[in-house]
């Protein structure tokens, strides 16, 4: 059965990259791009929109929690810092990834960043419970708000690699992520609609993980898919692609916590 199901991802990506032609992505007019929230079924969307039906509403719980517990040699909280995160983390998620002293930062690392130069405290290793919670915590803040990452001297270079990472085949399929989310977003693969690839719900609870998980978590299965060797978690490739990702989704409102099949 398993052979089966590889068959047909196989056949089917073969059959995305015939007669197509790589396009250089560039962002879209903000009212031609499309959240993968409106394609998925109105049950899918209802579990999103209400706190109550949203599994990933229960990480935000534990990352409020985690926001006021003193923790590391430093016995710090991040509301010794930041206060209150409705106020001083609004719109926060909405900017990231950015520079920060010389150094392209996503929303989790700047976390880590804080506990170990603020707190005294050790890195949590991305997919750990406390980081998904504390980065879904924050995220939550700007929920509403829009995309803005701008081109800057700081991060030109960055998001040129992030654009590069975006268009360059990989792997022993020799396929692209703009091949499906620029070449054929909004056509069906193995069933399923293909999505423009925004990340602005993040992290989600994907029903297929039972979970919550990171951006990068779901770029590394994408890669696992067209079977090419995957960016390491907190790597600069990673950081440079999601930091292209949210320019490209410019303009689009944070959902995060998102909800996705």
């Amino acid at each position: 059965m398993k052979q089966q199901i590889y068959r047909y991802f196989l056949a089917s990506c073969f059959l995305l990259i015939a007669d197509s032609s790589a396009l250089a992505a560039s962002a879209l007019p903000t009212q031609q791009k499309q959240s993968s929230y409106e394609l998925m079924s109105p049950e899918n969307r209802a579990m999103q929109d209400d706190p109550s039906l949203n599994p990933a509403m229960f990480w935000v719980s534990e990352g409020e929690s985690l926001w006021n517990v003193k923790s590391g040699e430093k016995r710090v909280a991040c509301s010794s810092c930041h206060g209150d995160a409705k106020k001083s983390m609004r719109g926060v998620a909405t900017q990231f990834p950015k520079v920060i002293q010389g150094k392209l930062q996503t929303l989790e690392g700047q976390i880590n960043q804080c506990r170990v130069a603020r707190q005294g405290a050790p890195v949590l290793p991305y997919e750990n419970k406390e980081l998904l919670s504390l980065t879904v915590f924050v995220a939550n803040q700007s929920k509403g708000m829009a995309i803005s990452i701008k081109e800057t001297a700081a991060n030109k270079a960055d998001l040129q690699k992030g654009r590069r990472w975006f268009n360059e085949r990989m792997g022993q399929l020799n396929l692209s992520c703009a091949q499906c989310h620029e070449d054929r977003a909004g056509l069906k693969l193995g069933g399923s609609p293909i999505p423009q690839g925004h990340p602005n719900a993040y992290p989600i609870y994907r029903l297929e993980w039972q979970t919550l998980g990171s951006l990068q978590r779901r770029l590394r299965n994408c890669m696992s898919g067209v079977r090419a060797q995957q960016f390491e978690y907190g790597s600069p490739e990673m950081a440079q692609l999601e930091l292209f990702l949210m320019w490209r989704a410019n303009g689009l409102p944070i959902e995060t916590p998102g909800v996705r099949p």
